[in-house]
């Protein structure tokens, strides 16, 4: 259990990407007052947290109704984990999402699609089907994952002004490459069972 957990949650932390986030947050917070900063950040990643557990809670049960299979959900979220694996690599910060700089954040763009974009809600999903009978396991490796998260998005201010954007940029283009890495995993993983369901 306690491997399943921590693997959990470092993948979770991965597709979180609460690092590659931070220069996004500085720039939609930019403008709000500083007091009123710590209070959105905690507001959209309760939202975040909100919506990603609705899909590891519910997630089978919206694949049966929309009847998905879990090889299909596997190929499609490796290609998603995949795209935003090489958004984190090749770094562009002004391509990443739009947003009104003069308006405070309110769940759009902050706690959806930034932190609850669809590469978490399709591993959540995942993880939540491929073995439902550990569903205790998941939700706490997503409450870690999303603690971890909201720790490092408060102190993203403080972070860029320390580190510097450089460090900042190199540590989600490292956890870029490994998120390529599961993300090739889960997509071979995918196609292995679906050759296989295909030669029965």
């Amino acid at each position: 259990m306690q491997a399943d957990l921590f693997s959990a949650t470092m993948l979770l932390l991965l597709v979180l990407d609460p690092f590659g986030n931070v220069p996004f947050v500085v720039a939609a917070l930019r403008s709000t007052p500083v007091r009123r900063r710590v209070v959105v950040i905690l507001r959209e990643c309760m939202f975040a947290y909100a919506i990603l557990l609705v899909f590891v809670i519910g997630g089978k049960a919206f694949l049966e109704l929309l009847h998905l299979t879990e090889t299909s959900l596997s190929i499609a979220g490796a290609i998603v984990l995949f795209l935003i694996a090489l958004r984190m690599v090749f770094h562009s910060p002004e391509q990443v999402f739009a947003f009104a700089g003069d308006d405070e954040p309110f769940l759009v763009p902050l706690a959806t699609p930034a932190i609850a974009g669809p590469s978490a809600i399709a591993t959540v999903m995942l993880l939540a089907t491929r073995n439902p009978e550990r569903l205790g396991v998941w939700v706490i490796a997503l409450t870690l994952a999303m603690l971890i998260t909201t720790g490092v998005l408060l102190a993203a201010h403080w972070m860029e002004r320390m580190l510097g954007t450089r460090v900042v940029t190199a540590l989600q283009r490292l956890a870029g490459l490994v998120l390529t890495a599961l993300a090739v995993e889960m997509l071979l993983s995918g196609v292995r069972t679906f050759v296989a369901e295909m030669s029965r």
